[in-house]
């Protein structure tokens, strides 16, 4: 069994990584209501207004990336030290735009330090959770995910309204600058040097790295990631459009993802944590994504805004079954010396899916209803696929369990 890092006040520890896991993901969901409008005030065409959403995605795929080699050379409290100071700097600049070519600029360099927040803070939490409660620890972090899910856009509306949007890129600077404040506070060591001690060549490295990514696991904790996000992708391409054509309430399209951020979080939080260190993570990554596909489907067929809110309650459960067990599953059967890569790529294919699930089936099909069914249909081949490959490597190996 690896070591695991030394700590003080481990429970405190938690609690503090969990905060900065939730910092983390403040920076990108305080962005997603002003980014739109904020271009289209700048003079943007509606090409450059997409653009400018979606450049954030794809540079945050690249600095997911980096920051995973990064994580395993420096350690992962450096990285996301780092990550921190410097988007919060970069954020400053956006009070300077004043052209949408300078906006998608700033938009380019906030993804890249943006994308070294989310694999150091769960490289962290990987290392302050024991081998026994891997499970419960990430479900703890979704909670942290889910509630600045449900904070982020509302605290941007609120500043926006109130005082501006240059102010709430000030606020927001304050935050991640506060959060460095907190790395700094934390004692942990978080590997790094591991890397270098373990296996000096690295070509070594690289080769360990390969293999577990051949690791039938690992490849459906990747899968896994991609196919939620592409899922989160196409609600949120669809479900707007279908709120408003519906005549339902402006606020009605945000309010149902709400209720699926406030049904995540309970599942989170409530004893029904223990199940992601009770139950297999294969059962468990099953139930989760068939719960996903059939809301995509159904709410393709729902035109009654109830029927709607409970749907996306049921995705909400689909959701909260995925997000800890992916993690415990990637965790759990990838070398702590390569945490931080595992963790980079994992997140890049988080990025992966936004846009393909968003942009990818905007570009193909205007119909809302049509782009969800698109969606479960692509999740149902792609998921049978991965299943099927990963049944064969385990008979070809005479192994039953994951």
């Amino acid at each position: 069994m690896p070591n695991k890092p030394t700590m003080l006040n481990m429970p405190k520890t938690k609690w503090i990584i969990n905060f900065l896991v939730f910092i983390s993901f403040m920076d990108l969901f305080i962005q997603l209501p002003v980014m739109g409008p904020l271009a289209l005030s700048l003079g943007a065409s509606s090409f450059q207004i997409g653009l400018a959403v979606g450049m954030y995605s794809l540079t945050n795929m690249i600095g997911n990336m980096l920051a995973g080699f990064w994580i395993d050379r420096y350690g992962g409290k450096k990285v996301l030290l780092a990550g921190l100071v410097t988007t919060a700097g970069i954020l400053l600049l956006y009070t300077t735009v004043r052209q949408p070519s300078a906006l998608l600029t700033v938009r380019m360099l906030h993804g890249l330090a943006g994308g070294l927040l989310v694999p150091s803070a769960f490289t962290l939490v990987s290392y302050v959770s024991s081998d026994r409660d891997q499970g419960r620890s990430m479900a703890h972090s979704g909670a942290a995910v889910g509630i600045a899910a449900i904070l982020g856009p509302a605290f941007a509306g609120m500043m926006k309204a109130s005082v501006g949007v240059n102010r709430l890129f000030m606020a927001t600077s304050v935050i991640l600058l506060l959060g460095g404040v907190l790395v700094l506070m934390v004692r942990l060591h978080a590997g790094g040097t591991e890397a270098r001690d373990k296996d000096a060549s690295n070509d070594n490295v690289w080769n360990a790295f390969g293999a577990s990514l051949r690791n039938e696991s690992v490849a459906t904790a990747y899968y896994g990631a991609f196919a939620l996000m592409f899922a989160m992708g196409a609600l949120t391409f669809s479900l707007p459009l279908k709120a408003e054509a519906l005549g339902l309430p402006d606020q009605a399209a945000g309010m149902m993802l709400s209720v699926f951020g406030v049904v995540a979080i309970s599942f989170f939080v409530l004893p029904s944590n223990r199940w992601f260190d009770t139950v297999s993570p294969l059962r468990l990554s099953v139930a989760g994504g068939a719960t996903v596909l059939v809301s995509l489907c159904v709410l393709s067929m729902t035109d009654h805004q109830l029927g709607m809110f409970a749907i996306m309650g049921f995705y909400g459960l689909g959701f909260a079954l995925l997000f800890p067990t992916l993690n415990s599953l990637l965790v759990n059967n990838v070398d702590p010396v390569h945490k931080g890569k595992a963790f980079g790529m994992f997140y890049a294919f988080f990025s992966i899916g936004v846009v393909g699930g968003s942009s990818g089936l905007s570009a193909f099909t205007g119909d809302y209803d049509l782009a969800l069914r698109l969606a479960a249909g692509f999740l149902l081949v792609s998921c049978s696929i991965l299943g099927v490959w990963g049944n064969r490597r385990r008979r070809g190996r005479g192994s039953t369990t994951y």
